[in-house]
């Protein structure tokens, strides 16, 4: 297990002030000293499941106006817009001492039962040990046949594989929510000659602006996921992309969208 992946699983454990209606949570340590988006996604799904435990998230849908600092926790506020039976919507505020990092409106339900139908591509067989990639984010499997990190034009298109360690179901919409943010950017960047995801803070400058997430059925993460991602425009600064997730039999589980800032200074 590696030293990243306790400190995520630490960032999910969120400490609870239930007078308050407020949840506060750790930082991942890394490296740089902006805090990275989806360790707020999965804390703001964290919080959520907590705030309305009899029900699952159903969407997630979240605004990114501040930059946050790695060296203080993050308070999340929890306002219930709606509680029902079977439905709930909640809107949840990220806050450091400077001010709003973050907001949310984040909508729940309760499983309920009726018919089961999908259209999606059929999904290809999980790649083997020799595709295995490093993204430095992912503290677990991650494989893929495309090259994410090449400056050759190809199409924005991008299928990254990844499995995590053996975890608590429960966690599994907060660890796909963090795994969804990472590499959209990377996937509108390869329409781009001579550019990729490692030319950030030289070729380009960017930012995760808007984020969400749709959850369509129960999943796990300690079993294979496809993440089926594309960038269908890059324009005017901004890129915006979409994708789903799939289990290694073709169920279609989650699906997100992502708007980010992407301005070139060359």
């Amino acid at each position: 297990m590696t030293v990243l992946w306790k400190d995520l699983l630490a960032c999910l454990d969120l400490r609870e002030d239930a007078a308050a209606a407020r949840y506060v949570g750790e930082n991942l340590p890394l490296d740089y000293h902006r805090l990275f988006g989806g360790q707020l996604l999965a804390q703001f799904v964290q919080a959520a499941r907590l705030a309305c435990p009899d029900k699952g998230i159903k969407s997630l849908h979240a605004l990114f106006p501040r930059a946050g600092q790695a060296d203080e926790r993050v308070v999340y506020d929890v306002t219930r817009v709606h509680e029902g039976g079977t439905f709930a919507t909640l809107t949840i505020t990220a806050r450091q001492q400077k001010g709003v990092l973050a907001t949310a409106s984040v909508s729940l339900h309760k499983v309920e039962e009726g018919p089961d139908y999908q259209r999606v591509v059929k999904v290809p067989t999980v790649p083997d040990e020799t595709h295995r990639v490093t993204q430095d984010l992912l503290p677990w499997d991650t494989r893929s046949t495309d090259d994410l990190d090449s400056r050759d034009v190809a199409p924005p298109e991008y299928e990254l594989w990844l499995r995590t360690p053996e975890v608590d179901p429960a966690l599994a919409p907060a660890l796909t929510a963090y795994a969804t943010d990472l590499t959209l950017i990377g996937t509108a960047l390869r329409a781009v000659e001579g550019v990729c995801q490692h030319d950030a803070g030289t070729a380009f400058t960017s930012a995760v602006t808007s984020h969400s997430v749709w959850f369509h059925r129960p999943l796990r993460t300690d079993d294979w996921l496809l993440l089926r991602q594309h960038g269908p425009i890059l324009a005017h600064g901004r890129s915006f992309g979409r994708g789903d997730v799939l289990t290694g039999d073709g169920a279609l589980v989650a699906s997100y969208a992502q708007e980010a800032l992407v301005r070139f200074t060359r």
